[in-house]
């Protein structure tokens, strides 16, 4: 039996328990601490007789056999230790996103039939509301924020509960235990995703430099030989990206910082966090992010010399971007991925002051199969196929036998996760990503990529942020719609920005209509709210600037296209 999540975590823990662990403004908390919080509160769930109700081998790939743990939680300390304490209690911790209303947390702790549900205080009238809906009563444990939202009736004091707890003993936790994530709702409704703990510390966890059959003991030496470094978790930890970089650092000895919030990006926040704490590496989700973290390490005077990479996955961010970074950070590493929830990292591409990679290149365990999913694609194939990853992936989708069957194939005697991405597969052996599939606009017989006219627009002049979607039309079945906000005091015209983004994409892929906003509305993971686009582009919501059509010739259109469709028309 492989070593679990718990079973790392002690081992690194108990080979450097003086060293910093988690850095929060006033707060240090080193990794012996935090052990021996992450011990009380797998004592506190273990008291309450939650764990494992069924081992792996009687459970099929959607099914979980173990209690879940719903953390409704802001980034800090406590997000970490309740969800290594829930491993070490043998239960499955997951991730709620603070963001949902009354209707969607209630669906997505019945889906998870959360046992228990840790929560920050400023979260109790939400939790309050949905508790009648619920299948099953959690128990609530309540973590104080200063909000002063009083404790819900039978709900537990999170410190106190702590404090009167023993740490946990010998937890024979396993590697078959659960690693639970929810993805986000962009596809539809939020999905647990189940992973076998061996698979995601192996596919995503795993330090690259430990070796993959490395026992914990090992892990801990490798953990006390090398040099600390600090990365900075931006994006809240309820999402993948911000989750797993926190673990990844801890698990091998590195310390994990915290900004002063996480609900929302702040500038400011963010660079004096990198300053004080000695920041080596963050996250930044993509062009939203990155743009205004620049505009203000540009306006302010902020030393940054601690900051060695940069990691960009999750969203798309345009090469003029990264030419920032490099032209603020010469030494910077920027490292581009892409992957999923369902997959892990499938694709990579690192770009530096010398090295400026136009594609992506694939992992050993990453492929791209034909458009039936029956087979690899030879390079140079001119097919679009669908990305893919096999090895360490997850056993499936919590409570849906049928989406796992739909996402989980088999090919050339492999099992493959396809999370939806469409890929091209080059001669060189390069992948050019095409976007995810459930964002393809089909306009008058053709496919359009949304992610593809995004990449076109936002690189325009005065273009801050744009979002892509399609809707209904009578002519053209869905009609390629731009929603876009603009740098402040720029002024582009329609025409221009069409113009300037038909240069790079073919005429058929532009925008038939043109949507301004004061903002496209993200959340803190970076990821647009498509169903506030999608409200945007059918006009049932009304934006701070109405529609705006480009003239008849800006793009010398056809005569015959009806008014405002002229000149976009391809």
């Amino acid at each position: 039996m492989s070593p679990s999540l718990w079973q790392f975590f002690s081992a690194v823990s108990a080979a450097v328990p003086g060293r910093n662990a988690i850095w929060m403004h006033d707060r240090r908390i080193s990794f012996g601490d935090l052990h021996e919080r992450a011990s009380r509160f797998a004592g506190v769930l273990a008291s309450h007789g939650f764990g494992v109700q069924c081992e792996r081998s009687e459970l099929r790939d959607w099914e979980c056999g173990q209690d879940t743990v719903a953390l409704y939680l802001l980034n800090g300390p406590e997000f970490i230790e309740a969800n290594l304490g829930g491993y070490g209690a043998r239960t499955a911790p997951f991730n709620v996103n603070w963001r949902y209303v009354a209707s969607e947390l209630a669906y997505l702790l019945n889906n998870a039939d959360a046992a228990v549900v840790v929560y920050h205080q400023r979260f109790a009238p939400t939790l309050a509301e949905v508790l009648p809906e619920l299948k099953r009563q959690p128990l609530l444990i309540q973590v104080a924020d200063g909000s002063g939202e009083a404790l819900l009736p039978g709900a537990l004091d999170y410190e106190a509960a702590l404090a009167a707890a023993d740490p946990a003993g010998d937890l024979r936790t396993s590697s078959d235990d659960c690693f639970l994530l929810y993805s986000g709702g962009t596809t539809g409704m939020p999905k647990g995703v189940l992973w076998r703990q061996e698979d995601i510390w192996q596919g995503v966890l795993r330090d690259p430099g430990l070796r993959k059959d490395a026992d914990p003991s090992a892990a801990a030496a490798y953990a006390a030989g090398r040099t600390p470094e600090r990365g900075l978790i931006g994006p809240p930890l309820i999402h993948g990206a911000g989750q797993w970089q926190a673990l990844q650092g801890l698990f091998k000895g590195d310390s994990i910082a915290f900004l002063a919030r996480s609900d929302r990006l702040d500038p400011v926040d963010f660079w004096t966090t990198v300053e004080q704490a000695g920041v080596n590496k963050s996250i930044l989700v993509g062009e939203a992010f990155a743009r205004p973290l620049l505009d203000e390490y540009d306006a302010g005077k902020y030393d940054a010399s601690s900051l060695r990479a940069v990691v960009v996955g999750g969203a798309f961010t345009s090469q003029e971007t990264k030419e920032r970074f490099i032209a603020s950070f010469p030494d910077v590493l920027i490292y581009d991925s892409a992957g999923s929830s369902e997959s892990g990292r499938l694709l990579r591409k690192v770009t530096t002051k010398t090295a400026r990679p136009a594609s992506f290149s694939l992992f050993d365990h990453s492929t791209v199969l034909d458009p039936e999913k029956t087979r690899r694609l030879a390079p140079g194939e001119e097919q679009d196929g669908w990305l893919a990853g096999s090895g360490h992936i997850p056993l499936g989708y919590l409570g849906d036998e049928q989406k796992t069957k739909a996402t989980f194939v088999h090919a050339e005697g492999r099992r493959w996760s396809i999370p939806g991405d469409r890929a091209r597969l080059l001669k060189d052996g390069a992948v050019e990503l095409l976007g995810r599939d459930s964002f393809v606009i089909n306009t008058g017989g053709e496919k359009v990529f949304a992610e593809e006219v995004e990449q076109a627009l936002i690189r325009q002049p005065g273009v801050a942020d744009v979002v892509v979607v399609g809707r209904p039309s009578a002519r053209w079945g869905q009609e390629v719609t731009a929603i876009i906000a603009l740098q402040d005091g720029a002024t582009p015209s329609d025409e221009a920005i069409c113009r300037g983004a038909a240069e790079t994409i073919a005429r058929y892929k532009l925008p038939k209509a043109i949507v301004r906003v004061p903002r496209v509305e993200r959340g803190p993971n970076g990821k647009v709210d498509m169903a506030w686009a999608r409200t945007i582009a059918m006009g049932s919501s009304e934006p701070a600037q109405t529609q705006s059509p480009a003239s008849q010739d800006a793009l010398a259109a056809p005569q015959n296209v009806p008014g405002r469709l002229r000149a976009l028309e391809a």
